[in-house]
């Protein structure tokens, strides 16, 4: 299959996402969250650290659209801002894993033998631990610093993305195109560089949706407790946990950074899905 041909596979796979319901839905919600994250400091009514102390614990009314926490912060402006860590760790620990996990997983399909057995036995092992039992302990041990846990997080979303890339990958190469080009004599590294590179770019493009959730949950839950974002940096993991603490002296604490991160996290696998069924051959035209 020629490059041209690959691209616009990939542009009706868009095309076919998009005109699905939930595909419109997932894209329009990631679109919203995105855009409140990246113009937060000109949408939200008030600085996300300011203290208010007439207004603790106020319900969501008038100004406070979210209400305010137990210093007086604004929620609304608190929760945007803390889409911002968000969107850095969707984007940068997705882009971490899947550099690695693709450059793991194609070398693992390229070579094979004794190299391929080593690399993906060492994928089981990892797999074999808790995602969020092994982020534990990497960031106890390295810090909690943004880049840090965007990092650990990418790395641990890695080798399962190595897996996805080399099945891709054996596949490809089973298929006549590439018996063909390999019976002219085209040698096995352009063939996976320039042929079979762009045709799995369709299942890496939702495997990297997906890994964007997983980052975004995990940054949360490492956030709840104690081990992410640290004040006064608000992340929504870390609204979370304020709020769950202060649970019985506003709803509002837990309701609105909840509700932010079901919408991102739901988005963000209804999309990879709705990829996953476009690639689908019996899926409707």
């Amino acid at each position: 299959m020629s490059t041209e041909a690959s691209a616009l596979q990939q542009s009706n796979l868009l095309r076919r996402v998009w005109a699905k319901p939930y595909g419109l839905i997932s894209i329009t919600f990631i679109l919203l969250i995105a855009l409140s994250a990246l113009f937060a400091d000109w949408v939200a009514p008030f600085d996300p650290n300011e203290l208010d102390t007439e207004n603790i614990f106020s319900r969501p009314r008038g100004k406070h659209y979210f209400g305010t926490d137990d210093l007086g912060r604004d929620l609304f402006s608190r929760v945007l801002h803390g889409g911002q860590i968000a969107l850095i760790m969707a984007f940068a620990s997705a882009a971490i894993a899947m550099i690695v996990g693709v450059i793991w997983g194609f070398i693992a399909a390229q070579f094979g033998g004794w190299l391929d057995e080593i690399l993906m036995r060492t994928v089981d092992a990892f797999l074999a631990i808790p995602i969020i039992l092994l982020a534990l302990i990497l960031i106890a041990a390295l810090g909690t610093d943004i880049p840090i846990l965007a990092l650990v997080i990418g790395l641990i979303l890695a080798p399962a993305t190595a897996r996805i890339a080399r099945s891709s990958v054996l596949s490809e190469l089973q298929l006549d195109y590439c018996n063909a080009a390999t019976t002219l004599g085209t040698p096995r590294i352009r063939i996976l560089f320039r042929e079979v590179m762009p045709n799995t770019m369709p299942v890496l493009i939702a495997r990297a949706v997906i890994c964007a959730a997983d980052a975004i949950i995990i940054e949360a839950s490492l956030s709840f407790v104690g081990l992410g974002i640290n004040p006064p940096q608000a992340s929504w993991g870390s609204l979370v946990r304020t709020g769950y603490e202060q649970l019985f002296n506003g709803y509002w604490l837990v309701l609105f950074p909840a509700i932010f991160i079901l919408l991102a996290i739901w988005s963000l696998n209804s999309l990879g899905d709705q990829i996953l069924d476009a690639l689908d051959p019996r899926s409707e035209s």
